[in-house]
């Protein structure tokens, strides 16, 4: 039986949730997994449904779980689905579920300047999301997040200071793995549109990162297409 991933996307339109799944699954299916797509938080009713699946993909910014959808989805990755996602898709979806934010491992709070030019730092070359990966240049929005420090941080940006004098030289991670119980949680700072999720670094440490909390080998991976 091939590996499962599920994708659940809405909320707000401006980070075109439609359109980046669009572009994303595809890429997961290339790598062998089955992939199904939902448009309704209904799917998150079931726990037992959602234990079916590898790797769950939210791409749902804002929104509001019922408490019912929120202990299903953290019954499901501790008992040993993934977790992995992009930007508001995942790092800021479901503002008031703080067990939510403890699973992801951080919530988006601003982006100073808005749409900015900076740098992202791969900080861990060893591990397989960024192994041969390279340290790159993006025009986006520069995520500053509440993070838990128990993170295994892939990678970072730093702050100038030009938006917001206060937190200049701050250090931010940008790519993170953790564990939620049984579970694997990854997270991707960048992606608030399809532009960010077509930059080949991001793209590829996205599509990794799916595979990875799907419980794929990555040995020696090899960017889809």
């Amino acid at each position: 039986m091939n590996a499962s991933a599920f994708f659940i996307r809405g909320g707000w339109d401006g980070h075109e949730p439609a359109r980046c799944v669009r572009l994303i699954a595809p890429l997961i299916e290339a790598a062998g997994l089955d992939v199904a797509v939902a448009d309704s938080l209904s799917s998150l009713d079931d726990a037992d449904a959602l234990m079916r699946f590898d790797v769950i993909v939210p791409c749902w910014t804002m929104g509001q779980l019922t408490s019912r959808q929120e202990a299903a989805l953290l019954r499901a990755i501790s008992a040993g689905a993934g977790l992995a996602g992009w930007h508001g898709g995942m790092g800021d979806a479901f503002r008031d579920a703080a067990d939510y934010q403890f699973m992801v491992g951080g919530q988006f709070v601003a982006h100073p300047g808005g749409i900015i030019d900076y740098r992202v730092r791969i900080t861990d070359r060893e591990h397989p999301i960024t192994c041969g990966l390279q340290d790159f240049d993006v025009r986006s929005e520069q995520y500053y997040m509440h993070v838990d420090p128990s993170n295994t941080v892939l990678a970072e940006t730093v702050f100038s200071g030009e938006h917001a004098s206060w937190i200049a030289g701050c250090r931010m991670p940008v790519v993170w793995t953790r564990a939620y119980g049984a579970g694997r949680v990854f997270y991707c700072s960048v992606g608030h549109n399809c532009d960010d999720l077509r930059v080949p670094e991001v793209n590829e440490m996205i599509r990794r990162g799916i595979l990875w909390a799907a419980g794929v080998p990555l040995d020696a991976a090899a960017p889809a297409g």
